[in-house]
């Protein structure tokens, strides 16, 4: 299995973040809530997307609802321009 990707939220644009799980690579996510830190991990099982968080698992069926996810979450970096 490959190593994890680990970043902080907002290090990579959500199309990096995509590309690395839809290559079958988790993508580990630090972030900050309540002056707490947390792991959040992003998956792709080849069907289904993944959020593994503290508290649920949240499943996607489709990269438009990721990609969604991890823009209203800020796990994802904005777009230049944006």
């Amino acid at each position: 299995m490959t190593d994890p990707l680990r970043i902080a939220a907002g290090d990579l644009e959500a199309d990096a973040i995509l590309e690395a799980i839809q290559s079958g690579r988790r993508v580990v996510v630090s972030i900050t809530t309540l002056g707490d830190e947390h792991e959040v991990t992003l998956r792709y099982d080849g069907s289904v997307y993944y959020c593994d968080t503290p508290t649920r698992l949240h499943r996607h069926e489709s990269e438009r609802e990721m990609r969604t996810c991890i823009r209203n979450m800020g796990y994802g970096a904005s777009p230049s321009g944006e």
